[in-house]
């Protein structure tokens, strides 16, 4: 009977610590919060959110900084140019029929409300500093490689289009294909020899000359391909990177040369 006397005191005690207890969290506002924070628990989930289409042909464009402020810009030239140059073959109303076809180491090239600017004696000091790619950007006269894709000017002392800014003569620092004529013949010196195994004096002076892309599409030398990045992705084939001192270890003229004996190889293994 004791210990049950002992036990009742206890519960007498412990509820009587509960009822103070709740008081004192009535008096805190305390119950309210927790009983609304269960509330919206127990609500069912809303809707996923609807997203609005969004019209963006009805947005203004956005154009890069670097764009719009070409007028403030200082070129090669020596002084911001007058307007933007437009590339292409013929301007807008020209007939395409009426324009002279040109081969694609002399792209034509209109300039609009002003006159072509001469370079700089500086630019010109630096133009010719370097044959095998050119030293000297211009995103508006250099012709891009289709190797290295660098639209520099070439470094050929005789060249008067990146020289004197002729755009009636041909650069001599990039290759132009006797078949097609089109971006994929033209290569600089460097990217000629190192990937190709041909010297820009040789192709200057054979006027039939045919570009790897073409000699690869004709079939005119078996297994030789066009080793360029973009020729390489086309046949699933990953690009080869620095591979010009792997083919001379090994005693290649060229990378393309490597690839050709691979290839001639990997069909006959």
């Amino acid at each position: 009977m004791g210990r049950l006397g002992v036990k009742t005191d206890y519960e007498e005690l412990r509820n009587a610590q509960i009822l103070e207890n709740k008081a004192r969290l009535a008096s805190l506002g305390l119950q309210k919060t927790v009983a609304e924070l269960r509330s919206i628990r127990s609500k069912p989930q809303s809707e996923k959110r609807k997203y609005n289409k969004v019209d963006y042909f009805s947005t203004p464009l956005r154009r890069s900084s670097r764009l719009k402020s070409n007028s403030s810009e200082l070129n090669s030239y020596g002084t911001a140019p007058l307007a933007k140059r437009k590339l292409g073959l013929f301007d807008e109303g020209d007939d395409e029929d009426d324009i002279e076809k040109r081969p694609a180491n002399a792209p034509l090239l209109r300039v609009k409300y002003g006159s072509m600017l001469r370079l700089t004696p500086e630019a010109l000091a630096r133009r010719c500093t370097s044959k095998d790619r050119g030293t000297l950007y211009d995103p508006y006269l250099g012709i891009c490689c289709h190797f290295c894709r660098q639209k520099k000017l070439c470094g050929e002392e005789d060249c008067k289009r990146c020289g004197d800014s002729d755009m009636d003569q041909p650069c001599l620092g990039k290759t132009d294909c006797s078949i097609c004529h089109s971006s994929q013949g033209v290569l600089c010196r460097g990217c000629l020899k190192v990937r190709y195994g041909e010297e820009m004096e040789d192709v200057r002076a054979n006027k039939e000359w045919i570009c790897p892309h073409c000699t690869e599409e004709k079939g005119i030398n078996p297994y030789w391909i066009c080793n360029s990045s973009l020729c390489l992705k086309k046949r699933k084939m990953a690009p080869t990177g620095i591979a010009i001192f792997k083919a001379r270890e090994m005693g290649y003229k060229s990378v393309a040369h490597l690839l050709m004996d691979q290839l001639q190889g990997a069909v006959k293994g």
